[in-house]
Parts: C-alpha cells; structure tokens; sequence
C-alpha cells in the first residue's frame, strides 16, 4: 500500500510566476476561461483570481504597502487540500468522488450528475462545475501521473521549489525544519494544515500572516458539524407541527360534536 502522497507549499520563496498554473492546465488539458479572452480583473497580478473548474490552482498575489509604499508581498500558489477528513466526500451522493491508494481526493467526471453538493461542502472553496464536462472539477494531485510514480505537474514545473512533493510523514518533517528555521530569523512562521485541521491537509501550508490574510478560513469544518443542531431543530420542529395538528384535530372534533348534542338536547324536550 502507498504511502499517503502530497504537497508542502513553502509561501516564502514563491516569486508568482505561475508556472504551476500553466503546467497543471496543459497536463490536465483544462479549457480557458472565456474561450481565451479574459478581463483584467484590477486584483494586482491575479487575474485567475480563484479556483474553480478550469483553474486548478491559482496563484494568489496579496500587496501589504501604507502610503508611503513599504511593505511587502506575499504570494501563494493555492490548490485543492485534500483534507484527510473531507466535506466534498462526506455529501457526494453518487460515489463520484473517491479516497485513492494516495490518501489523495479524487472525482470521477464519469460518475459525477453535477449535482454541485460539494462546491458547498468544501469549506475551502475548491470545487467548481467545469463548463466544458458540466461536471465538479478540482486538482487530482495529478493521479494519473502519481500511479506511473512521476512528480505532479505543478512541482515539476516549480522553479523554486515553493511547492514541495512527497510523502506527507517526509514533507511535515521538511516543513517542521523550514518552521525552525524562519522563527530562528524573527519570521512569525507557522504550519497551516496540520493534523488537527480536518485530520490533517495532505496539502499543507507555511504561512507568515493570519488565514484570512491568505483568503484561507481560520477553523475550517465539515458539512457533519451541523449534525446535531439540525437534527435538534428538525425534531423541535415535527413536535411543534404535530401538537398544532392535535390541536386542530381536537377542535373539529369539538365542533363536528355540538351539533349533535344540540339535537339530542331537543329530542329530550320533546
């Protein structure tokens, strides 16, 4: 059995060339946006500006500069997490989307109704309908390339080595070093994806500002969590509905019953 596979993105020494975003649309054939023609979104560099089903990853471009123009930059090429505990897998209703031999999250377009359950489970904003296949699309981790034990195509085209690939044991031992390393610098690093998010993302993060800075949730949760409190609700709500219905019951029968005894009543006069 393989060992679970995926990616350590290393924020600090990503320069947004974007080259992962070219090799991932050309391996993975996606069609671009527009037929080609795309505005310029006034978002800095971004003008991919998320994921979606024809943008499987995306190079996020965050300007932090006051008024006299000092500052800096901070730039992450973002992609699916392939969470070990993941929302998209949870609601998928079909069995399109799959856990691999990688511990990888994979959908299957042929399996796929484009029901779009899991565009509002992942709490990352992954997922989306790929207009050409009108099916859920996201990053495979290049699954087909990962069974012919070939590097995804995103890092092999990474020409600074931001986006590391490996084992997940290797790359938290790489990322732990690197964490080490930046705080021994007086850099505010830190690990975004361990294992107490989600189980853990097989595609991990080093960040040097908050989540939110990075367009990434601080806390992200299942679609389960609202479990309890739903069915709590629901049961609230069929308590409420049968006692109205009881009490509705109750008094049709109350007035179908006056009638009757008004007559009776009369009978007895007589």
């Amino acid at each position: 059995m393989p060992e679970p596979m995926g990616f350590f993105t290393d924020t600090t020494i990503c320069i947004g060339c974007k080259a992962c975003e070219v090799a991932c649309k050309e391996w993975n054939q996606l069609p671009a946006r527009g037929g080609g023609v795309t505005e310029l979104s006034g978002l800095s560099y971004d003008n991919t500006v998320r994921l979606d089903g024809e943008h499987w990853r995306h190079v996020k471009f965050i300007e932090q500069f006051d008024a006299e123009h000092n500052g800096r930059w901070l730039m992450m090429s973002d992609v699916c997490k392939h969470c070990v505990q993941a929302g998209c897998l949870e609601v998928c209703p079909t069995g399109a989307i799959i856990r691999t031999e990688f511990d990888t999250v994979v959908i299957q377009s042929d399996v796929c109704n484009g029901c779009r359950a899991c565009i509002a489970a992942c709490p990352f904003g992954v997922i989306d309908i790929n207009p050409a296949s009108n099916t859920a699309q996201k990053c495979t981790l290049c699954y087909d390339r990962l069974k012919a034990n070939m590097t995804p195509a995103c890092a092999q085209a990474c020409p600074t080595a931001s986006i590391k690939f490996g084992t997940i044991q290797e790359l938290r031992q790489v990322a732990d070093q690197r964490v080490a390393q930046l705080r021994a610098q007086g850099v505010p690093a830190y690990i975004y994806g361990d294992e107490t998010m989600l189980g853990g993302l097989n595609s991990f993060y080093l960040l040097v500002d908050r989540p939110q800075v990075y367009g990434l949730p601080e806390r992200p949760a299942l679609p389960s969590r609202n479990l309890t409190g739903g069915s709590l609700l629901s049961m609230a709500a069929a308590f409420v509905v049968g006692l109205v219905g009881l009490l509705s019951f109750r008094k049709r029968r109350m007035e179908e019953l006056k009638p009757g005894e008004g007559a009776e009543t009369t009978e007895r006069g007589a």
